[in-house]
C-alpha cells in the first residue's frame, strides 16, 4: 500500500483496459440485473467514470501520466479518420441547418452564463467572486470562457490578455474539468433516454434516421470476415494519416503564425487559430473525408469505425480518469458559480431545442463542441452512431474558430458583472 497511487502508466493502461473490460463484459449479459442496470446507465457514462473513480480513491495518479496525451494525439485522430472513411456529405448537407443553431445557441449560453452566474452568487457569497487586480476572480473565469466556447488554446489566450494571476490558474483548471465532466456525463446518461427526450421536445429525427439508415444498408452490403490484410492496411492508413495530419498540422499552425499578426498575437480574437492541436484535427478529419471517395470507403465493411470506435473508448477512460470526484467540493463557491454557468448554457439550449424542435443528438453535440471541443464531441456524436462523428468534428473545429473572440466577449461582460 505504501507503493499507492499508481503512477506508472503501464499498469495505469492495464487497469483501464480492465475498466473498459468488465463494462463491456457486464454489458453483454442480457438478463438479471445487468439488464436492468444498462437500461438505465449508458455503457460509455461507466466506461468514462470507473476511471474517475480509480483516481478519486487514490488508486492511481494522473498528474505526471501521458495516456491523455497519446490517446488525444494519436487514437483520436486515428479515430476520426476511420470513422469518417465511410461519410456521406450529401446526406450531412441534409441534416438542416439545426445542428449550428444548437451549436451557436450553446456558446450564448457560455458568453451570456459567466456574468449572470458572478451576480447570482455575488448575491449569496459575494467574497466568492471577488478579488482585485491580477487576482480577481472574474479574470480567471475567462480561461473557462475560452476552455468552454473553443479550448485549451483559447484558455491559454485568455490567461494572457485578461493577465489573471498563473499562481491561481490550476484552481481554474479544477473548475473547467470538474463541473464540464459533471456536465458531460449528464449528457452521456441522456443517451439512453434520446427516444423519450425527442418524444418531448417534438423534435424531428428523420434526417438523422435517414443518414443512420443509409450508412448501415452501406455497411451491410460491404461486410465481410476481416483478415490480417484489412487490419494490417486500415492501421496503415489511419496512422499514416495522422502523421500527415500532425506534419501538416504543426507545419500550417508555424506558417500561420509568422505571417500573420492577429493569429500570433494572443491578445488577438484570431490567435486560436494558431493551434496545432486544431489543425491536426482538421488535417486528419480531411484525411478520412478524402479516403471516403476511394475504394478506402470499403473498409467500413471490414469494421474501420469499430476500430475507431475502441480508440474513442480509450480517450473516454483517460479523461475519465483526469477528473477527481473527491475535489468536487473542494472549493465550493467557486464550484457554485460554475454550476450555475453551465446550467444556464443547458437550459438555453433546452429551450431552443424545444423551440426549434432539434433533436437531442443536436442539443447534446452542438454542447459538447463548445463545453468539450474536438477530444469530446466526436465521442458524444459516435455514441449516437459512428456515421454521426463527422457533424461532431465540424462543430468542434468551428468552436475552436469562434472560441477566443466569444470568450472575450464573455470577459468583458463577467468584469462588469463583479462591479455591479
Amino acid at each position: 500500500m505504501n507503493q499507492l497511487p499508481i503512477t506508472e502508466d503501464t499498469v495505469i493502461f492495464g487497469l483501464l483496459c480492465l475498466c473498459l473490460g468488465l463494462v463491456f463484459y457486464t454489458s453483454s449479459i442480457k438478463t438479471g440485473f445487468w439488464k436492468k442496470f444498462y437500461s438505465v446507465i449508458p455503457v460509455l457514462l461507466l466506461c468514462y467514470m470507473l476511471p474517475a473513480v480509480l483516481t478519486s480513491i487514490g488508486l492511481v495518479s494522473e498528474e505526471n501520466s501521458k495516456l491523455y496525451y497519446i490517446a488525444s494525439r494519436y487514437l483520436l485522430p486515428a479515430a476520426l479518420v476511420l470513422m469518417t472513411l465511410s461519410i456521406d456529405l450529401q446526406a450531412i448537407a441534409n441534416l438542416g441547418s439545426k445542428a449550428l443553431i444548437m451549436f451557436l445557441t450553446g456558446t450564448a449560453g457560455i458568453v451570456l452564463g459567466g456574468p449572470i452566474a458572478i451576480l447570482v452568487v455575488s448575491v449569496f457569497s459575494p467574497e466568492t467572486v471577488g478579488g482585485a487586480g491580477p487576482d480577481a476572480v472574474w479574470r480567471g473565469l475567462t480561461t473557462i470562457a475560452g476552455s468552454w466556447i473553443g479550448g485549451g488554446a483559447n484558455q491559454a489566450a485568455m490567461l494572457e490578455v485578461f493577465e489573471y494571476n498563473p499562481e491561481k490558474f490550476g484552481g481554474m483548471v479544477l473548475i473547467d474539468i470538474v463541473v464540464a465532466n459533471i456536465w458531460m456525463a449528464i449528457l452521456l446518461l441522456g443517451i439512453g433516454k434520446t427516444k423519450r427526450i425527442d418524444k418531448w421536445l417534438k423534435a424531428d429525427t428523420s434526417a438523422i434516421d435517414e443518414l443512420k439508415i443509409k450508412v448501415q444498408e452501406h455497411t451491410d452490403r460491404i461486410t465481410r470476415v476481416t483478415s490480417l490484410y484489412d487490419y494490417v492496411i486500415m492501421l496503415s492508413l489511419a496512422f499514416t494519416a495522422v502523421g500527415v495530419a500532425h506534419y501538416l498540422g504543426s507545419h500550417f499552425a508555424e506558417f500561420l503564425e509568422a505571417n500573420f499578426e492577429s493569429i500570433r498575437n494572443k491578445e488577438k480574437a484570431l490567435s486560436s487559430l494558431g493551434s496545432k492541436f486544431l489543425w491536426m484535427v482538421v488535417f486528419a478529419t480531411a484525411s478520412g473525408i478524402g479516403l471516403s471517395f476511394t475504394k478506402a470507403k470499403n473498409f467500413e465493411g471490414a469494421g474501420a469505425s469499430k476500430i475507431g470506435g475502441l480508440f474513442i473508448y480509450i480517450l473516454v477512460a483517460t479523461i475519465g480518469m483526469k477528473m477527481d470526484l473527491g475535489r468536487i467540493f473542494e472549493n465550493p463557491g467557486l464550484i457554485a458559480i460554475g454550476l450555475v454557468w453551465i446550467s444556464i448554457h443547458a437550459g438555453l439550449l433546452i429551450l431552443v431545442a424545444k423551440l426549434t424542435r432539434s433533436p437531442y443528438f443536436f442539443l447534446a453535440v452542438g454542447s459538447q463542441a463548445n463545453v468539450g471541443g474536438a477530444a469530446s464531441a466526436p465521442v458524444v456524436a459516435a455514441e449516437f452512431h459512428p456515421s454521426l462523428t463527422s457533424v461532431g468534428i465540424l462543430l468542434a473545429v468551428f468552436g475552436y474558430v469562434v472560441g477566443t473572440a466569444g470568450a472575450y466577449i464573455c470577459g468583458l461582460l463577467m468584469e462588469i458583472a463583479s462591479k455591479v
